[in-house]
């Protein structure tokens, strides 16, 4: 004994408990089999609950049993059975009326409810449970996941499009009239619908402004996804719009120059170019931050195009926030908190680039309270002094060792003269013997 029923979002088949519940089953069928049900919203979803429906005007104080359309009463009692509970997913139950006590079961009409959780034993012994999901999980699924106002209709309709009964075990009482073809819907019903299921909101509108939903909608997803993994404060952070981007400048352009030819515009917070990290060469773009957006506007304006070095510069305000980010991180973190000038609202300013990364070609130092730049002075000038002490007496001792040694090398070149001529002087004192040897010895052969 089975019913299906056609919604917007789905088919769902309902298995009925026939003889646990023979007069609620009866009444069920028979509803259906008039169509009673047909254009019918689900008027109350509440997540994870129930989904309500069966009062074809989508009130929720409106329906009768088929025992009151055949002129006997609105209501028939509750069919309570023990041994059926609300354990899982998909249990079918009839609503109880509202003037009627729940305590003693009831009456009902033709509104029902599924369950959309588990194990909702709280239920169990006031509602007449009637049957159960067969097949539609999915429709279930889509009914829980629906958008819903405060009192749970859903902004888009829910509606029962047609039912059809596939087994039918009561004969039908005298005087049921069943149609031949699904009821149009009454005046009242098309008057309380919503957004219908073939309405798409998307192509209600101008091209141009879908696309920019569109667009808009992206950029929104894609900013939570760089929230959710640290890469922005929030979604919704926008770019200053006191600084500008200078590109196309010549490589032999200063941060001071650059400064001091926006700084007619008004006063200058930061000016950076950015440079590279290994080579300190520049890259050719840099970031000028003024105090005001309004200075910043007038200088988009009139430097445009301007020659700075030989080069005709691009200005443009920046889309980049990790500056932003940067003061983010560090007062999440606690990081570069000290106060400046004895008040805590004003702390280091950060740079674009990370610190220290250009410091082989620049040394900006930073501002600080004159007690704390005084200390700093003094320790910067004592490491100095015990630095050029140090590389002193490194210069000199290594400045002596190279005097021993060229001592020692001299020393040992001399002896080496020394012992050359001793040599050469006992080669000649030879030859000029065996000289004169020879000379003696041919005066006596004469």
């Amino acid at each position: 004994m089975s019913v299906l029923i056609e919604t917007s979002l789905g088919d769902i088949v309902i298995d009925l408990y026939t003889e646990e519940c023979p007069k609620t089953t009866l009444n069920f069928l028979k509803l259906c089999k008039i169509k009673y049900y047909n254009f019918a919203p689900f008027f109350n979803v509440q997540k994870d609950f129930m989904a309500q429906t069966g009062d074809p005007t989508g009130k929720g104080d409106q329906g009768q049993s088929v025992y009151g359309i055949l002129g006997g009463s609105r209501y028939f009692p509750a069919e309570i059975h023990p041994t059926l509970k609300h354990v899982r997913r998909g249990m079918v139950s009839m609503a109880v009326a509202a003037d009627a006590s729940i305590e003693t079961g009831g009456v009902s009409g033709s509104q029902f409810f599924i369950t959309l959780g588990e194990n909702l034993d709280y239920l169990d012994g006031k509602y007449t449970l009637f049957g159960e999901i067969a097949e539609g999980f999915d429709v279930l699924d889509k009914i829980n996941e629906a958008y819903c106002d405060e009192q749970g209709r859903p902004f888009r309709d829910i509606r029962i499009k047609h039912t059809v009964v596939l087994d039918d075990p009561f004969p039908d009482p005298d005087g049921l009239v069943i149609p031949d073809e699904s009821p149009l819907p009454t005046k009242e019903q098309l008057e309380s619908m919503r957004i219908g299921e073939d309405e798409d909101l998307e192509e209600m509108g101008d091209p141009e402004e879908l696309e920019k939903r569109v667009r808009a909608r992206e950029a929104k997803a894609h900013a939570l996804t760089l929230e959710m993994i640290g890469d922005l404060p929030f979604a919704e952070v926008k770019p200053p719009e006191n600084v500008l981007f200078v590109c196309k400048l010549n490589p032999v352009t200063r941060d001071e120059d650059l400064e001091m030819i926006f700084s007619r515009f008004g006063l200058i917070h930061s000016c950076e170019i950015i440079r590279d990290r290994q080579t300190g060469d520049s890259l050719s773009y840099a970031f000028v931050e003024f105090e005001n957006k309004e200075d910043a506007e007038e200088a988009y304006f009139k430097m445009q195009s301007v020659l700075i070095d030989d080069r005709r510069i691009h200005v443009d305000f920046s889309q980049s926030v990790s500056k932003l980010h940067k003061d983010w991180i560090a007062k999440r973190t606690g990081a570069g908190k000290e106060s400046m000038g004895g008040f805590d609202n004003l702390t280091k300013r950060t740079r674009y680039r990370e610190e220290g990364e250009n410091n082989d070609k620049r040394d900006y130092d930073l501002v600080f309270d004159k007690g704390d730049y005084k200390r700093k002075r003094d320790e910067d000038s004592s490491r100095d002094r015990r630095r050029r002490d140090g590389s002193r007496d490194r210069y000199s001792s290594r400045r002596d060792d190279e005097r021993s040694s060229r001592r020692r090398d001299d020393e040992r070149s001399s002896r080496r003269r020394d012992d050359s001529r001793e040599k050469y002087r006992r080669r000649n004192d030879s030859r000029d013997r065996h000289s004169s040897r020879r000379d003696d010895d041919s005066k006596r052969n004469r």
